[in-house]
């Protein structure tokens, strides 16, 4: 994964903020390492030692090989290996220059392959550390000049994403025996597509859809990148890349290097490249036998023409005959457990929270169980992966384990015991046998060579487990003895790669892509035999046998999404297969996958030849490379960025370094911003050290204001004077920052306390604003405040949460006195409630303010009603109502420019009830008469409509249009631009 462009926006739009945002850390008790290579600084946590070593020689090995078809060698970069975390990911960014591994290898085999894990990351992180360099050309070593890895954002942002993951995905495949390219799940949604004569735009192609499977940058530029370089020679993209460089960089430079290069512009290499997969998988139909199933009914939800929207159904578990567990999951709907019969009914069982889904299910007529992330509140890098148990009798949930790191679990026949797959902080995997009641560590098998487990299974002797073991870049299907600690493999190591064993009496299924298309395959236990089960025309998964004995279930892809289907379990109409396994994709007539890959391209992409080598285990390591300690404050400021900034808004322009160590404890700006609007500067420093477990911050600005006052206050205003003065502002200040997740809501709270000191010299004006300090001198204050935030999780459909509460309370006091005094208070809330339609929301919001009253006054902390200027009041009560609704989910596109996926509609009531206390004074002795209470009241009603579109191509959404607001206080009518989502 690659990060870079938009952060160059968010760069621009927090210029001015005071608060630095929150970032992921480990715990601050964790001790840090380093070791340096010629080309790598790779910075691992305490007890990593080993692993680390390895990464380090590997990524220097990598060095050549990974960069050769670009022609470039990039700069020294730093990685980090995170081990506090069962998320299995890693990135590439620049803000700052680092590539993070996340050391927890994935059950997924659609992702691993047959590979190492961090082998993988680093033979295709490494590949996103080339293509940014690669920009560091031209005008690209320009603007880094000026503004840091700031000013490499722009050239990178005129290649498209899907080049640069498609690319890293080649790379992975080229340099490996392995990789995504070689797995044909990776292309099955456009596959699927493709076969079912969905052949979409350019431009829905990249930006995607709200109601079709349009398959993402990986799945769309591996094909597009392969096709360029067997057709045009594997250094193809590297002559691209210099060409994009030299060229102004206006937004179709890319497309246009390309034309220069191949003769074809971007979206007539798409289309090319379509028809010649389309052409490839159409051949591999018309050899194929499809073996017959029936499919359980379902009801998804319609789009436009009625046409399904992409909705699946995986990972099924007979219940029984005619009943089966599965997991619902697609665009409209987070994934679910439903329960689906042969009638055509669906029952809602249970919806799950953020799985950390290994890609299988478990469960018994009694009880399902299966994995959920587990978020420590504090430190974003320490994830846990914990046990979710189902009684499916009484609905009871049970969270068996807490801060655990099980990455796959199942139950046994007769529910009392559990097998797990654990990964270790030490990169390290073991199976352990737990009590299915308690979580209570029954046993741990034994592991000595750290063989990587997956998918594991139990038999119905509620004793013997089958599970995929890798090692070496090779698998197997292995069944363990629990009870004597003793193994056996049912077929031979080979590069093929196995998931999803399942045991049935003397044979065991599981999936293999060894056809070209995944299907399920069985091993007989007793003689070695392996058959061929299914034969389905894009894939089959998951295999599951009824309790008679007498279907297989499974779920079988469609181009709409996953299905479950079944069939008679017969295994006289099994297809044996030849003894020894088949390389990937044997069978496949295509030119991306499989052998012919090799034969096309391998033997001609520079570097692969060397990859190959290096990544096999038996290439030697070269002697250990001397670790140091790596303390964070030492290395505390690390400059990314400077140079000028614009603003937001456009009235603002700063002049400053952004700097931020490699484990995100510290964040340090500092610099110069000019307002145009009042033509005034001001210098600035900011630090936010996030290390310890509350953060600290602390902000300094000294700086110029222009302010400008009618001082008669009476008609005509013809007395406007204007005068230029000096502040110096401190802010220092603490938060604690929290995420509370554990179910399928959102939690998130933050407790903060900061004090302000704002003093003013050179204000000569006779009066000032009361929300001004102006001639009183300074103002010290404190201000505390409680935000709380609970949110059901959504689907990509959904246009705003459906349920959830979100409270915020602020305290501000001015306790040292002085000429100016101050206290205020305020709470507001929003509840977020179901609308009429499936993907409409309500919310209600109501907030209520209150000012003492004295000689300064805070600015607001309720909302106040959408176009009516803000009053001040000792006393606030506000309230809202606004429903929210998809109008449309569409595909247009305004040429190359525009690209519009969706309207959007919302409406508004907003009400403010403001309340004070007047003194009433003699106009001849200014004696005071009285004391009133005045009351004022505001309404405002509106519609808001606006469009989810993509420009120039990118694949990041924006969401702008317009509200109309009719102000019942003053029955004026009001039209405003709406911006809603700027792409990040």
């Amino acid at each position: 994964m690659r990060v870079f462009p938009f952060l160059l926006l968010l760069t621009s739009v927090t210029a001015g903020a005071q608060s630095l945002p929150i970032l992921d850390q480990t715990p601050s008790g964790l001790r840090w390492y380093r070791l340096t290579t010629p080309h790598f600084r790779v910075l691992y946590p305490d007890g990593f030692d080993s692993t680390a070593q390895r990464t380090a020689h590997r990524l220097e090995s990598l060095y050549e090989p990974a960069s050769a078809s670009l022609n470039r060698r990039p700069r020294p970069i730093s990685v980090l290996l995170q081990n506090q975390t069962t998320n299995s990911n890693g990135f590439v960014t620049l803000f700052p220059r680092r590539s993070e591994f996340f050391a927890a290898q994935p059950q997924n085999p659609n992702l691993l392959g047959t590979l190492d894990w961090l082998d993988l990351l680093a033979v295709h992180e490494y590949r996103h550390v080339v293509q940014n360099d690669k920009a560091l050309q031209h005008y690209g070593r320009v603007l880094y000049t000026l503004l840091g890895n700031t000013g490499l954002g722009l050239p990178l942002l005129t290649v498209p994403d899907w080049f640069a993951e498609g690319d890293a995905v080649s790379n992975e495949t080229l340099l490996s025996t392995s990789g995504r390219g070689r797995i044909p799940n990776f292309t099955l949604g456009l596959r699927a597509n493709l076969l079912a004569g969905r052949r979409f735009s350019y431009a829905k192609a990249v930006a995607g859809s709200y109601r079709d499977n349009v398959p993402d940058h990986y799945e769309l530029g591996y094909p597009i990148t392969t096709y360029a370089k067997r057709t045009y020679g594997p250094e193809v993209w590297s002559r691209v890349l210099d060409r994009n460089y030299r060229r102004f960089p206006w937004p179709f430079a890319f497309s246009a290097s390309v034309r220069n290069e191949t003769g074809v512009r971007v979206d007539d290499l798409y289309r090319k490249t379509m028809d010649d997969l389309a052409e490839t998988w159409t051949r591999q139909q018309e050899n194929l036998t499809v073996t017959p199933a029936a499919t359980f009914p379902v009801r998804v939800e319609q789009g436009r023409a009625m046409r399904p929207v992409f909705t699946s159904y995986q990972y099924p578990q007979f219940l029984t005959d005619s009943t089966v567990l599965c997991v619902k999951s697609g665009l409209g709907d987070t994934p679910r457990l439903v329960l689906l019969d042969k009638a055509g009914r669906e029952k809602k069982v249970f919806v799950q929270g953020f799985p950390n889904d290994p890609g299988m299910l478990s469960a018994t007529p009694a009880t399902a169980c299966w994995i959920e992330f587990g978020f420590d509140p504090r430190w974003g890098q320490r994830i846990y992966s914990n046990i979710r148990l189902l009684d499916l009798n009484t609905g009871k949930i049970t969270r068996l384990t807490h801060r655990s790191r099980y990455i796959a679990v199942a139950v046994s026949p007769d529910n009392t015991k559990l097998v797990v797959v654990e990964t270790t902080d030490r990169y390290r995997t073991q199976l352990v046998v737990l009590n299915a009641k308690t979580g209570a560590r029954l046993k741990t098998l034994s592991n000595p060579e750290n063989e990587y487990y997956i998918h594991p299974r139990w038999q119905a002797d509620n004793k013997t487990v089958v599970a995929v073991a890798l090692k070496d870049g090779q698998k197997t299907i292995r069944q363990l003895d629990t009870q004597a600690d003793r193994l056996r493999d049912l077929l031979p190591r080979a590069n093929e790669n196995l998931s999803n064993p399942q045991s049935w009496g003397d044979y065991v299924f599981y999936n293999s892509p060894r056809s070209g298309i995944d299907n399920i395959y069985a091993v007989n236990v007793a003689t070695k035999q392996v058959f061929q089960v299914t034969s389905r025309p894009l894939a089959a998964y998951h295999a599951t046998v009824s309790p008679s004995g007498n279907r297989l279930g499974f779920d079988d892809f469609t181009v709409n999404g996953h299905r479950i289907s079944d069939m008679p379990l017969d295994p006289a109409s099994w297809q044996p297969v030849t003894r020894g396994p088949a390389a990937p994709g044997a069978t496949s007539t295509g030119r991306y996958f499989g052998p012919t890959i090799d034969a096309a391209l391998a033997t001609k992409e520079p570097g692969a030849a060397a990859g190959r080598r290096v990544l096999a285990d038996s290439a030697p390591m070269a002697p250990a490379y001397t670790p140091a300690r790596f303390r964070r404050l030492a290395h505390a400021f690390n400059a990314y960025s400077w140079g000028p900034v614009v603003g937001s808004t456009g009235q603002e322009l700063t002049l400053g370094v952004n700097s931020q160590d490699l484990l995100s404890t510290t964040q340090i700006g500092v610099g110069y911003s000019y307002n145009q609007a009042e033509r005034v500067g001001a210098y600035f420093a900011r630090l936010s050290y996030q290390g310890l477990y509350p953060v600290f911050d602390l902000s300094f600005q000294r700086g110029s204001r222009n302010t400008s006052l009618y001082i008669d206050r009476r008609s005509p205003l013809d007395s406007l004077r204007s005068d230029r003065w000096q502040y110096n502002q401190l802010t220092a200040g603490v938060r604690l920052p929290l995420r509370l997740t554990q179910s399928k809501y959102s939690q998130s709270m933050n407790v903060s306390a900061y004090y302000n000191y704002l003093q003013v010299s050179g204000y000569d004006l006779p009066f000032r604003s009361i929300t001004e300090v102006g001639s009183q001198g300074a103002l010290s204050a404190f201000t505390y405040s409680l935000n709380y935030s609970r949110l059901l999780r959504q689907s990509k459909r959904d246009v705003a949460p459906r349920w959830g509460q979100t409270l915020s309370a602020t305290y501000r006091i001015t306790p040292f006195g002085g000429a100016l005094n101050a206290e205020q208070w305020g709470v507001q809330a929003n509840v977020f409630f179901p609308g009429l339609g499936k993907h409409h929301s309500l919310r209600l919001r109501g907030g209520y303010q209150e000012q003492a009253r004295g000689t300064y006054r805070f600015s607001p902390v309720v909302f106040y009603p959408r176009g009516q200027a803000y009053v001040s009041d000792d006393r606030i009560t506000a309230g809202s109502a606004e429903y929210r609704l998809p109008l449309a989910n569409i595909h247009w596109s305004l040429g190359r420019l525009v690209y519009i996926q969706r309207i959007k509609a919302g409406a508004f009531f907003d009400s403010a009830l403001g309340e004070s206390s007047v003194d009433v004074r003699s106009a001849q002795t200014g004696a005071l008469l009285r004391t009133e209470i005045r009351n004022r009241s505001y309404q405002t009603t509106g519609v808001d409509v606006s469009f989810v579109f993509n420009v120039l191509r990118q694949r990041v959404p924006l969401e702008a249009g317009f509200r109309t607001i009719y102000n019942l206080t003053s029955q004026e009518w009001i039209v405003q631009p709406l911006v809603i989502d700027i792409g990040f």
